[in-house]
């Protein structure tokens, strides 16, 4: 069950309902809630839970994904994801707590500011396994959830490609999103004009790599994902929004 998390989690690092907004444009505190629910082969395995927040100082991206009771009885799913950003976009920290099952995850990346011809210092901690780690780099490093919410202020033209560097699992992969075509979809009884994306990973990220994700994105500025599908061992997974500040 672990497609599950995959897909709750990586629904929210690729789209950010906030792309008209950045904490430079904002003078006070503002919140967007959304639920994600979380399908496998037609029956509901669990809910997902992304919240963003900012203020003039950062924003903050906040996740959750727990499994249904019934998925719980044999593989139980409660995983956290949190990653700060400055007010210029760039990430200032992440911090990613896992619990799938016997599966356990908690580490945590801090990142120095940007500025232009200065090298950036990037320090990674691994709690479990007390291990820590810095590293140097010449050119900006995002961390997942930052790198794609980065990716709204990019233009996102059918037939074409954006890439980005995300630092994960102490390594940075260059990152390519191919944006395939617009379609009308229709999530949870209200009908949708989207972007169709498909992002091709090539780190963990705050997840288990599976294979192939089909995401389709709100066809406006806010790119706000409405649904996702990947195919599983046994059967295809499917995220569907459900409720949210639109």
């Amino acid at each position: 069950m672990r497609i599950f998390i995959v897909i709750s989690l990586y629904l929210f690092s690729l789209i950010s309902p906030f792309s008209a907004h950045s904490a430079e444009t904002i003078s006070s505190r503002f919140i967007k809630n959304f639920v994600y629910y979380v399908y496998w082969s037609g029956i509901r395995a669990g809910k997902a839970e992304l919240q963003f927040e900012l203020t003039p100082q950062e924003v903050t991206i906040r996740t959750r994904a727990t499994s249904a009771s019934f998925i719980s009885l044999f593989y139980p799913v409660d995983d956290r994801s949190e990653t700060v950003l400055y007010p210029n976009g760039y990430p200032k920290s992440s911090v990613v707590k896992i619990n799938q099952g016997r599966h356990k995850r908690d580490k945590a990346t801090y990142f120095e500011p940007w500025e232009k011809n200065k090298p950036q210092k990037v320090t990674y901690y691994n709690k479990l396994d007390e291990e820590k780690e810095e590293f140097t780099f010449n050119s900006p490093a995002y961390d997942p959830l930052s790198a794609f919410y980065a990716m709204t202020k990019m233009p996102l033209s059918i037939g074409t490609s954006e890439f980005i560097d995300i630092f994960d699992t102490k390594k940075v992969w260059h990152t390519e999103i191919q944006v395939l075509k617009k379609e009308k979809i229709h999530v949870q009884g209200k009908a949708f004009n989207t972007i169709l994306i498909k992002p091709l990973l090539k780190s963990e990220g705050i997840f288990r790599k599976t294979g192939d994700i089909l995401i389709w994105a709100t066809d406006d500025d806010k790119k706000l994902p409405v649904m996702m599908k990947s195919k599983a061992t046994i059967g295809t997974f499917t995220v569907e929004l459900a409720e949210g500040d639109y």
